[in-house]
């Protein structure tokens, strides 16, 4: 007879019936770092069914979220020292604080997709230090290269997430551990000098780093600037997703500037261009990018695709 298996409880548990058209899977995307993030494991089927894990620090400690969705309720379980304060910022992560009032479709191809995805909203993880890291490690290399290095660098220097999780999942390493790597894992997980310098110039001021969540807007991302290493792109990409910035452009990506461009007025523009294409939508400049990206829309490809660097074997 093979016994009963035994699920660990809950720390912390609620459920949550959202007013909004809620897409969990788009809210979610832009916080996983390739198929293979090992903070991540998500088993969503259809618009109302299946479950997203995220494993991630807290102020109160680290903390696994467990999301189910049925019959328009979400349901939140989680485990860990950081169990009750994750669970508490559900409604925040799925959008529920984001506001597009008086947000216009100027263009027609924005227009449509808000029309026809009403359930794309802004969510806020309300941590900086999960999201900064994999922010600098997408600096001048290409996504394949970026997701590879912050799957090593969590396997090896994060620790095991708490609970019941389907899979063996990882946290993302702690700014001590981070302090602790020494030169050769760096080399090992494909992370150059320069990354690595700002890596370690944001772990000794992480706890202060924090802040940026609260500041929110135009003073968050300031504050974030601060670091060396730290620019404009990089501060873009943590407002998005640390307190759902609706105005944080990337500017200084290699492929926004261009998709924006191609989406709205038919042709190739730098940044310069792509911000004064954007300057009808502001302050929600993000959330039209947002919609260009959830289009569909794919921009012509003339030349051939920016090649993986392997810094390991340097």
């Amino acid at each position: 007879m093979v016994p009963d298996v035994v699920v660990a409880a809950p720390e912390a548990e609620r459920t949550w019936r959202p007013d909004f058209v809620l897409d969990m899977r788009s809210l979610v995307a832009p916080l996983r770092r390739g198929k293979g993030d090992p903070t991540f494991h998500t088993e969503l089927e259809g618009p109302d069914g299946g479950s997203l894990w995220r494993a991630t620090p807290t102020p109160e400690g680290p903390a696994t979220l467990a999301l189910s969705r049925r019959d328009g309720e979400v349901r939140a379980r989680a485990w860990g020292p950081g169990a009750a304060w994750i669970v508490d910022g559900v409604p925040a992560l799925l959008g529920a604080e984001d506001d597009d009032a008086g947000f216009v479709g100027h263009h027609p191809l924005v227009a449509e997709t808000r029309r026809r995805m009403p359930g794309l909203r802004l969510g806020a993880t309300r941590t900086v230090w999960d999201q900064l890291v994999p922010a600098i490690l997408e600096q001048k290399v290409t996504g394949t290269e970026a997701r590879r290095s912050w799957r090593e660098l969590c396997w090896r220097f994060g620790e095991d997430a708490p609970g019941p999780t389907p899979r063996r999942m990882k946290l993302p390493p702690t700014p001590r551990r981070i302090r602790e790597v020494p030169d050769w894992e760096w080399h090992r997980a494909g992370v150059d000098n320069s990354r690595r310098r700002a890596i370690l110039a944001c772990a000794t001021v992480a706890h202060r780093l924090e802040k940026a969540a609260e500041l929110r807007g135009e003073a968050g991302r300031a504050l974030l600037q601060k670091i060396p290493g730290i620019g404009i792109w990089t501060a873009a990409e943590v407002a998005q997703r640390s307190w759902g910035d609706p105005d944080a452009v990337s500017v200084g990506d290699f492929h926004i500037p261009s998709t924006v461009g191609w989406a709205l007025v038919g042709r190739k523009l730098d940044d310069a261009g792509m911000l004064e294409v954007l300057a009808c939508y502001a302050p929600q400049r993000q959330r039209a990018v947002r919609y260009i990206e959830a289009s569909g829309f794919r921009r012509p490809r003339f030349g051939p695709r920016f090649s993986p660097k392997d810094y390991r074997t340097y």
